[in-house]
């Protein structure tokens, strides 16, 4: 039987059942008249010539309801690689038969725009999908065809046009409403994964309910299935206002101003697909600067850091309890993910997801001393607001400077 409860602070949107994607994407065509679709996908050269992308392009060429599809590339090092990244993506079109825009985030053009925000104190942060997320965003602002944009990755093994379809429709629907939504999913395959998801991110938030109490960011936050899922929809007025950091804690530091900056009531999450793949990642238990490793020290840090806003204190004291208090929450999710693999007879690797609660303790401390330290830590992305408002061409120097790198 299929999941229907509502549980937190936000509507949950399941998949009850298989619709008929084609139905379901004919209802996305005219919903698209009056609030038109744009899609964002941050993309790595690296991932060319993996499976899961020539999977993906393959299915966005058969989708019929997007006016514009922005492609963020990072790491083409020459006008060669990235026209190899353009030649791939020429069999995804708009809907009205226009080709994918790629922006090349390497590219002097776009390279020359960055310097000129750095010059004035806007920094977008180093490279990465964060910068890219936000650059490609810019450029759905810009070219103003779009009211609603859909982000997701480009490392989807199973990836099917549904997801995408699902992510969109809360948005482009205007019964339904909402301004936000974001996508969840199940992550099981040979073994159950999500383990940042899992051993990390809701451990340590029910660890902050367990020593502060209730708190609705905290519970906000709580409320979301899969709060780390890299798919997202919103609107584009909301894609103006918000700010994202640079780092892994991108997708948390979006939850965090979303919340800000929206009703609950026009925030969703969706059940994309039965089940989802990805690549996954090391846990580099030795190493603090890549992997698992790195990523929940970043996630840790953005959680932190937006939790001092609402004027919770982190000090030496504070961090050692919810240290502890994490580290009992997360032992236990440890056993029940146990008995539940046990149940269904998927093979469970006690002693890795224990060494994996031991790195994201360690990585835990790290960020909360870090903060200590500098409780500011690096600066989030300037929102498109304030771009626009200091530089007020930037938007079109932008347009033009991806024009540019296609022609």
């Amino acid at each position: 039987m299929a999941d229907f409860h509502q549980t937190g602070v936000i509507s949950t949107l399941h998949r009850l059942g298989r619709r008929d994607i084609v139905s379901l994407e004919r209802e996305l065509v005219r919903h698209a008249e009056a609030r038109p679709i744009a899609l964002v996908l941050p993309c790595l050269y690296s991932e060319l010539h993996d499976v899961a992308l020539k999977g993906i392009i393959d299915q966005l060429s058969m989708v019929p309801y997007l006016a514009q599809v922005i492609v963020s590339v990072d790491g083409a090092e020459s006008r060669e690689q990235f026209e190899e990244m353009r030649a791939a993506f020429d069999g995804v079109r708009t809907i009205d038969g226009g080709p994918t825009t790629l922006l090349w985030n390497d590219g002097p053009g776009l390279q020359a725009l960055i310097q000129q925000l750095e010059d004035e104190g806007l920094d977008p942060g180093p490279a990465g999908k964060g910068r890219g997320v936000w650059l490609a965003l810019g450029a759905v602002i810009a070219a103003e065809r779009a009211r609603v944009v859909a982000v997701h990755d480009c490392d989807i093994r199973d990836y099917s046009r549904e997801l995408l379809a699902r992510l969109c429709y809360p948005i482009a629907n205007r019964n339904t409403n909402y301004e936000f939504v974001k996508g969840y999913y199940a992550r099981v395959t040979d073994r159950i994964y999500g383990r940042v998801t899992r051993l990390f991110m809701t451990p340590f938030l029910r660890a902050m309910k367990s020593v502060l109490g209730p708190n609705p960011l905290l519970e906000f936050l709580d409320s979301f299935r899969f709060p780390l899922a890299g798919e997202c929809a919103m609107t584009t007025d909301l894609a103006r206002s918000i700010r994202i950091p640079a780092d892994w804690g991108l997708e948390v530091g979006m939850l965090a101003e979303v919340y800000r900056a929206c009703s609950l009531k026009r925030i969703a999450q969706v059940e994309l697909v039965d089940n989802y793949d990805h690549k996954h990642r090391d846990l580099s238990e030795a190493d603090h600067t890549t992997g698992l490793h790195r990523m929940v020290a970043d996630i840790g840090a953005s959680l932190i850091r937006n939790l001092a806003s609402y004027g919770i204190e982190f000090d030496a004291g504070f961090l050692n309890t919810l240290t502890s208090a994490y580290v009992r929450l997360a032992q236990d999710a440890v056993a029940r993910y146990h008995d539940a693999a046990a149940l269904n007879g998927i093979p469970f690797d006690r002693h890795e997801e224990e060494l994996a609660v031991e790195t994201f303790q360690s990585a835990l401390r790290g960020a909360g001393l870090a903060f200590v330290r500098d409780p500011m830590g690096g600066p989030q992305i300037p929102n498109w607001n304030r771009v626009t408002s200091a530089l007020p061409e930037f938007l079109p120097e932008l347009q033009r400077a991806v024009e540019a790198d296609l022609s």
